[in-house]
This record gives structure tokens, sequence and C-alpha cells, in this order.
């Protein structure tokens, strides 16, 4: 029988044990924490019985992923459950942009951009169950829907501040700034805009959903598919050397896959992974509030995300900053709520609030007070209403996950050349060398729970068998 070893339980290293094992392949897949996740972990951080996410939080491409749905991780435990509102990005004053997963509704609350932002997005939702799965492919890739993925291929290419230009109020554009600053970048960069249509359309067709139980619960699905497949986990073992088996997936950051494979690593790769660029930082805290964030703008307090930077021009400049190795007064902030679509996560009323900002590779000081002003703006009285606080800084991060390298939670920055040569100049990305495949989320399409990296990798070592 073949065999194969999978070096890390993130969701890609998971998914690929899985269908490895339902191939008939021999899998151990080995983790050297003492719990299976990566990514999509959960704890109690704060107060006893509330349930925190430790990295990923709300999961519209998991949701929205080909791979999990194929697996029927529902026969496994895994079940979504949707806030009222998606996201908010409150302004000043207590206006807001308001992300619903009812296209028609989110018009209808931006005014007279609304017509626009329909226009924007209705052809994408339309088709989003033929798009998505063209993203989350490999960027060379024989397309199914060609058309489909030109429509939305062209304007993808842009700056999210040239697509922006599109909407006049601050309302839309702030809320369209906030989907295109999942990209970590400055919003003038190239493909910004992309990342912003990619999150409004997958918000329009299926929603911004979290998992029931906390992240966690996507990492069990995925262990059970994987043991029912006839797999093997070992947890606590950290791998040092490169495996003994017919097919190694790596389910690592690029420098761990040179220091296993040494010198059977070809050369031309050795040197692309030299030439690789991690992101910027993020900077996370887990808050136990009591009664709830009481943001200024009213759809805020039933969104299961709210976007906090102000205006576009302000992210945009928080993001130029964190680009250039600054931290920004009023970082770009990231919170999630996602007690509001399952409540189960809160003790009585106190409820976990999940934050985290944008900050420079690296950063080693201290953004705790930056990230709450920042709340206290567009919700004052938030301070007050803290109980407790779980601080985790990005070396906190990549001490937790050999992955985030210097805080980078995204699996490397999203460059123009990072995006179309992820994370090498190759035919096939995911090939390290004979018998050996690297299935990170630095491999195509990048950062994201939709265990797509980890099902490409997978398809391709057992095609070369």
């Amino acid at each position: 029988m073949t065999t194969a070893v999978v070096v890390g339980s993130g969701p890609n290293g998971l998914t690929a044990a899985v269908v490895l094992a339902r191939a008939g392949v021999d899998v151990t897949v080995l983790e050297a924490e003492p719990t299976v996740g990566g990514g999509t972990r959960s704890a109690e951080l704060t107060v006893p019985g509330l349930v925190h996410d430790i990295c990923s939080a709300v999961h519209p491409m998991g949701v929205a992923s080909p791979i999990f749905e194929e697996l029927a991780l529902h026969e496994h435990g895994l079940r979504w459950a949707w806030p009222e509102i998606d996201a908010v990005h409150p302004l000043d004053g207590g206006d807001a942009g308001v992300l619903h997963r009812d296209l028609d509704a989110t018009a209808a609350g931006l005014g007279p951009d609304g017509d626009r932002w329909r226009s924007t997005f209705a052809p994408h939702a339309a088709r989003a169950g033929a798009l998505v799965p063209e993203l989350l492919g490999p960027i060379a890739h024989v397309p199914r829907h060609p058309f489909a993925l030109a429509r939305f291929g062209l304007p993808a290419l842009m700056p999210a501040t040239v697509l922006a230009r599109r909407w006049s109020g601050d309302p839309a554009r702030a809320l369209f700034a906030g989907l295109a600053a999942h990209a970590v970048r400055p919003l003038g960069a190239p493909v910004t805009g992309g990342i912003g249509l990619m999150f409004g359309t997958t918000a329009h067709s299926r929603g911004w959903p979290v998992a029931i139980g906390g992240s966690q619960s996507i990492a069990d699905a995925l262990a059970g598919a994987f043991l029912a497949a006839g797999g093997r986990i070992e947890t606590g073992t950290r791998v040092t050397t490169l495996p003994d088996a017919d097919l190694v997936l790596l389910d690592t950051a690029p420098d761990q896959a040179v220091t296993l494979l040494g010198d059977r690593l070809p050369a031309r790769t050795r040197k692309a992974f030299a030439r690789w660029e991690h992101g910027p930082a993020s900077f996370k805290i887990d808050l136990a509030v009591e009664g709830g964030v009481p943001w200024t703008a009213e759809a805020a307090r039933r969104a299961g995300t709210v976007h906090v930077g102000g205006r576009l021009e302000e992210v945009d400049a928080a993001e130029r900053a964190v680009a250039a190795g600054r931290m920004p007064d009023r970082p770009f902030v990231l919170l999630t709520q996602q007690y509001l679509a399952d409540p189960a996560r809160s003790v009585g009323d106190v409820h976990p609030v999940w934050a985290y900002a944008h900050v420079p590779h690296g950063y080693t000081g201290d953004a705790t007070e930056a990230i709450v002003r920042q709340i206290e703006r567009f919700a004052p009285g938030t301070r007050e209403r803290i109980v407790a606080t779980a601080v985790r800084t990005p070396a906190d991060l990549y001490a937790e996950n050999a992955n985030y390298v210097g805080g980078d939670i995204s699996g490397g920055a999203l460059t123009p050349r990072q995006l179309v040569f992820r994370p090498q100049v190759a035919p096939d990305p995911y090939r390290l060398t004979r018998g050996v495949y690297l299935c990170s989320s630095s491999t195509p399409p990048g950062g994201g729970v939709h265990g797509m990296a980890g099902y490409h990798a997978a398809t391709r070592a057992l095609r070369s068998l």
C-alpha cells in the first residue's frame, strides 16, 4: 500500500489527508501542537466557559469551499450559523456601511450609491457557484467557466482605491475598503480591488457564517472524516527531518520546507523560497465584554463582523503605514462577534469579542491600547464593559503556529508576484521534488479556511502515482 505523511494539521493539511486516505493511501498526520487545527482552534482564553477562536473566526470561504462540501463535513458534526447582519463598517457620527447577505437590502442602505453597489456585485453573486471554484484554484489553470472568471478578473486586477471611485458616499466607499483591507496591503496596490470583490461576492451569495461551537469544529470535522477513512493522527510530534513515506505533504511555511528537505530541494525552488516575502503581522486581543460592545451605529450591534477603521482614506493610510514598517496611531481593526450567531459561546451576559489589528511584520510593541481606542472611537463605553483580556502578539502567534512567520497569518504577502507565482514559478506550484508537496496557505489559492490548497496538492500527489 502507498504510504503518506502529512506534516501539519491545519485545514489544508487535514483536507489533503482526507483526500489521500479516501483514495486508499495509508496516511499519518503529524502535528507539533497538542491539538489539531492550525489556524482553526478554539479555547477558553478569558473567562471560564467563554469560547474564543484562537485565529480564524468567520468563514465565508469555508461555507463556499467546494472540497468542504464534497467531504460532507456536516456528517462529522460541522454546522454553520449566520448572524443577522454579515458585516458593518462604522463611521464617525454613527453612520455606517452595512453588508447584508441580501444584495437589495445592502443597496437600499447605501442611498444614492445603492444602484452602483448592486450592479457591481449582482453579476458575480448570481454566478458564485461557478466563480468561487475558479477563484479557489491555481492561478494557472484551464477555467471551466471562462466568461464568469473574465468578467470578475479584469476589474479584480485594479487597486481598491480605483474601484471605489464608482461610489461617492463614505458608507459605500468605507464598506468596500473594509472588504479590500483583508488583503493586508495598501488599498492603492494592484489586486486589492479583487479581494474586495471576492469578499463582497461571498457575502451576497453564501453569507459570512461562523462554525457552531467555535472554529475548532471545522478541524474536528476534518479530523473525523480523516479517521473514518482509516487515517492516523499523532499530536505533540514536531517533525525535524523529512519523514520516510512514498508521499510527504507539508502544511508548512516555505522556510520549514527548506529546512526539512535540505539538499533534496531543487536549486530553483530554494532560490524562489529565499525570495519569499512574508506579509504584515496581526496583533490579536480577545475580550470578555459584559453586555456586548455598545456600538454607536445600531446595525453593528447585530453584525457578526465589524471593520473598524473609519473612512476609506483612513484605512488606506493605516495599511500604507504598516507596509512601510510603521505602527499607525489608528490601525485597521477586524472585530468579530461570533456569539450573535452562536450564543452558546457566551456565559450569561458576558460575551467573547475577537479582534486583531494589522501591524508591521515582526512588530514587537504593544498594540492593545491602540485597538481598544479604535473600538472606543465607534463604541464609547466599551472599556468599562471589558472584564477580561487575552493578548497575542505577533511573536505569540508564531510561537503557537510555526507557519505564522513574524506574525503573518496569511502565509505570505499578497503582492502581485506572489499572487501569480505562489510559491514558485512552476507548472505544478505544489510539487517540491519527487514525492514531496507543499500544501499550506503559501500555495494557491492562498490564505483562508477553505482546504483548497490541501485538495490541489493531494490530487497532484495522487496523479504522480
